[in-house]
């Protein structure tokens, strides 16, 4: 079930009233509600994972009361790691099994040997790289002692399969999210208008921005041999807002309907595209996803500490599992490579803790200085996007290659003019966009506060619903969806 369809506008109505007006008074029913629902939501897409969430959910809910009973290191250790390979191996079953399977293959026939094998039909579960590190999040917690494990059933299966978060984040940890199901709540109309409005921020990110910049992206990405190199760096940039509004959208989104139902969510999007370093951008971009892997991997590992071969090698892993994470291709491994260099300079200099606030903190204008680090470190994310979204990186490399080259020939100029012509509109709300975005900055989100004149405000949401019904884009799939 999207959150831009018309399913979820039917089915997200009726759940607020029921949960309100018939069980606000008794909390355990609130949470079976609340799992009941979120099976619904899931199994909307295809009942037959609702299994493998259920599994999931079974299987960490007893490690967890397992590991608080047992005080045997050994023991501890046996119960941590089934978890870890249960849960692990089925990510890696559904998600990358044919990749592996595909370039074993490809490996043997290399020194000329001919493998015959067929690929099996695995369709990808929603959201199982999202609620497989929820889960896991729990069982670890637990073994490092920072947790006591839930004996409410109920309660850890509606933290699981929470339906707002469940497909695509934020990545929520057991310590954040799961003490919230054990309180008693009550409706907050503040909170709530609160939340519709990170709900239609949301929307719009997603229906008018990514939306409408999905279409050129894809244009432009899916025929590259036939534009020239300056319209090409208007795909890759346009590809750069889109996934921004793609998946910052949904998280808004997300973060918003927890709000409806008494939750709050963590932030998993602080303004990423006005970060003046790499490091600062990684602080800032899918917060939810980058912790986990600081927390559960990167400081395991040693973090910043040791030799400096020891700090190359933990920042390189850290990138490029995240960058596998993603998904099972070699693009996505070229992407985490890329920007562990990015971010590696950082660190060896130790810079990389320099931006810790907010730009232009003090001022409404940025500096001369902090518009050009802005410009910089979003050329290079925008160079690494390119290999995010390329098909292989084969792809990747002819874009780019095409791009820089086709900066000397004059004839690619007009032809860029001419398709800036044709999309002017988009280009409009683009830039409206951002300095809405550039305002509401240091604040949770965008349009948290407005104006101080009640009428403006009203104004102004209204001028979003027009502009979602005018001008929004030939609907598309959440990016996110598909990891």
């Amino acid at each position: 079930m999207l959150f831009n369809s018309i399913d979820f506008a039917v089915f997200l109505p009726l759940v607020f009233v029921f949960y309100w007006f018939l069980f606000q008074k008794n909390l355990g029913a609130q949470n079976t509600f609340l799992a009941i629902v979120s099976y619904v939501f899931y199994g909307w897409w295809d009942w037959r994972f609702l299994s493998l969430i259920i599994f999931s959910t079974l299987i960490d809910y007893t490690i967890g009361l397992q590991l608080d009973k047992t005080k045997s290191i050994l023991q501890r250790k046996l119960l941590l790691w089934t978890s870890v390979i249960i849960n692990l191996g089925f990510l890696g079953f559904f998600k990358y099994f044919n990749f592996f399977l595909d370039n074993f293959i490809q490996a043997f026939s290399f020194f000329g040997q001919d493998i015959s094998s067929s690929s099996l039909n695995i369709i990808l579960p929603v959201g199982i790289s999202f609620y497989t590190f929820q889960t896991l999040s729990y069982t670890i917690d637990i073994y490092r002692k920072q947790l006591q494990p839930t004996k409410n059933f109920i309660a850890f299966s509606a933290f699981v399969s929470f339906f707002p978060q469940l497909v695509a984040g934020p990545i929520e940890r057991a310590t954040n999210l799961l003490p919230q199901f054990y309180k008693k709540r009550q409706f907050d109309k503040s909170n709530a208008i609160l939340g519709l409005r990170q709900i239609l921020w949301g929307l719009f990110k997603k229906i008018v921005i990514a939306d409408n910049c999905a279409e050129i992206a894809n244009e432009i990405f899916n025929n590259s041999d036939s534009y020239g190199g300056t319209t090409l760096i208007v795909g890759a940039i346009m590809f750069t807002f889109q996934i921004y509004g793609d998946f910052s959208g949904y998280s808004d989104i997300a973060i918003g309907v927890a709000r409806l139902f008494g939750f709050k969510l963590m932030k998993n999007f602080a303004f990423p595209y006005f970060s003046r370093d790499m490091a600062e951008f990684w602080r800032r971009w899918h917060i939810s996803l980058s912790t986990w892997f600081r927390d559960y991997l990167y400081i395991p590992l040693g973090g910043s500490h040791g030799s400096l071969l020891i700090k190359v090698r933990n920042i390189f892993i850290i990138f490029i599992v995240s960058g596998f994470w993603h998904g099972a291709n070699w693009t996505f491994v070229a992407w985490g490579t890329l920007n562990a260099v990015y971010f590696l300079p950082l660190l060896l200099l130790k810079r990389n803790r320099v931006h810790t606030g907010d730009i232009s903190d003090k001022s409404v204008f940025p500096t001369f200085m902090e518009l050009s680090q802005m410009l910089f470190t979003f050329s290079l994310t925008v160079l690494a996007w390119v290999f995010f979204r390329a098909d292989s990186i084969t792809h990747a490399l002819l874009f780019i290659g095409n791009s820089i080259n086709g900066l000397l020939e004059v004839k690619n100029y007009f032809e860029t003019y001419h398709m800036l012509i044709g999309i002017i509109p988009v280009l409009i709300i683009l830039i409206i966009f951002i300095l809405i975005e550039w305002r509401g900055r240091k604040t949770a989100f965008a349009i948290y506060s407005l104006s101080s004149y009640r009428y403006l405000n009203t104004a102004f949401y209204y001028v979003i619903l027009m502009t979602l019904y005018f001008y929004s884009g030939k609907p598309q799939e959440f990016i996110y969806f598909q990891f």
